[in-house]
């Protein structure tokens, strides 16, 4: 690996990219500043069922995931990032 660098501009653009991360067929929803990260919606799967505030489950919702764009170091991108296979 080198040593890479990304902008924020530059990941968000990646919103909306339908992926494959660790054999499921996943959607970039979001880009986490703080990290920085992106976030998947699991497309694949059944729905999670979430708990409220008082740990009551109510609700279900799609499985998602948090993905470290940067190694802990920050001067590479990280295995997991770079593991993400775009689907086109």
């Amino acid at each position: 690996m080198s040593l890479s660098h990304i902008t924020i501009e530059q990941a968000r653009s990646m919103i909306g990219l339908e992926v494959r991360f660790q054999e499921t067929h996943c959607t970039v929803i979001e880009v986490l500043e703080d990290g920085p990260s992106v976030v998947l919606l699991d497309r694949s799967r059944g729905n999670d069922i979430q708990a409220d505030q008082h740990g009551e489950a109510h609700r279900r919702v799609p499985k998602t995931y948090v993905i470290k764009i940067l190694n802990p170091s920050k001067d590479e991108f990280s295995l997991s990032f770079l593991a993400l296979d775009p689907l086109i």
